[in-house]
């Protein structure tokens, strides 16, 4: 890997000293970028993450476009179930959609252990492509969907409003849920430590649908085997971080996972999330996607608000609390990435 020209990212979130905040964005790369569209226009979803020179060059377009202090690969969770035998679809306003989803223990006895090398070569050269041509500018983030998460789209079929099929699992049928659990954390464990080899700087666990849960569920379910993927793939000054999109509840839980940062949705308050998880553990987030429609103007002194709640010292990575919309201008992406520069500086002198 090359020597990294910007490593404010890695120092934050191993809780470095750094002359400024970091800012990256999630869904970064996509569809409120005309660039990314222009390619977007001709190749199925799909196609793009499984070549990888397109996700290279879509992974690339935040970088050179906004300013991002950290890259993260184009990729989709779903590649894990994929390449557990899993047919994967994505559906124009439907979004991914499994044909076959598991129901039963048959189904489940149909899926195939993922060996990383050979089943999802595509990201780890993507992973070697990017690396390549980002020359060192910032660091690449390597990601996995979390095992709760990737077993209810493996058993719900696609997106659902109370996740029917998974809570029946939870509530009726504990057994097999942690079976297919198991089987997917072996997949996740292999596959990033896959990423890690390949040349990723971090690696971020996506706990999607986490919120979900009751929390005697988030600690049977959930808690226990992201603490086993950040095991078996932390290594020193790789940063691990957690995502768990509506936990905040749980904070007291997620300072028990292992991560090396807690990502934080917007409604969880910096105040609490640094009283809680205490000053052993990075944080990432929590500005609201949604706020990105407002003016470059009130973007600007929303981040001052956001700066002055997470307060000086090591630890932060600014961010957004979920994915960033497509239909936001790039001008507002881009005035939140430069008010994070220019309004962090007073915080780190």
């Amino acid at each position: 890997m090359s020597t990294l020209k910007n490593d404010l990212f890695l120092r934050a979130c191993l809780r470095q000293p750094v002359e400024r905040t970091p800012v990256w964005m999630m869904r970064q790369a996509g569809r409120y970028l005309p660039e990314y569209r222009a390619v977007r226009k001709n190749y199925d979803f799909i196609t793009m993450y499984k070549t990888p020179e397109l996700a290279a060059e879509v992974t690339i377009q935040p970088v050179d476009i906004v300013g991002v202090d950290a890259a993260i690969l184009f990729s989709d969770i779903l590649v894990i179930p994929e390449a557990m035998g899993m047919e994967l679809q994505f559906l124009e306003r439907r979004g991914p959609v499994f044909p076959s989803p598991i129901r039963s223990e048959a189904d489940m006895a149909q899926l195939q252990p993922v060996d990383a090398q050979e089943k999802l070569a595509f990201v780890l050269e993507a992973i070697r492509l990017t690396n390549k041509e980002l020359d060192g500018r910032v660091p690449l983030i390597g990601f996995s969907g979390a095992p709760w998460t990737l077993a209810t789209y493996m058993i719900e079929g696609s997106g659902s409003k109370n996740f029917k099929h998974a809570k029946a699992w939870r509530f009726d049928r504990p057994d097999l849920l942690h079976k297919l659990l198991e089987k997917i954390t072996e997949a996740v464990i292999g596959y990033c430590q896959a990423k890690v080899r390949a040349g990723a700087y971090a690696i971020q666990i996506f706990d999607t649908w986490a919120g979900i849960l009751d929390p005697a569920g988030f600690r049977e379910f959930a808690l226990p085997y992201v603490k086993r993927i950040i095991e078996a793939v932390r290594r020193p000054g790789l940063p691990v971080i957690y995502f768990a999109k509506g936990a905040g509840i749980w904070l007291d839980a997620l300072k028990e996972c292992g991560a090396d940062v807690i990502g934080l949705d917007w409604t969880i308050p910096p105040q609490t999330a640094r009283k809680i998880l205490g000053d052993q553990i990075a944080v990432q987030g929590n500005f609201d996607p949604t706020a990105l429609y407002a003016s470059p103007e009130t973007i600007r002194k929303m981040v001052r608000v956001m700066l002055e709640e997470f307060g000086p010292g090591t630890g932060h990575i600014a961010n957004l609390g979920h994915g960033i919309l497509p239909d936001i201008p790039v001008d507002h992406a881009r005035a939140f990435i430069n008010a994070v520069k220019e309004e962090s500086v007073i915080y780190h002198t």
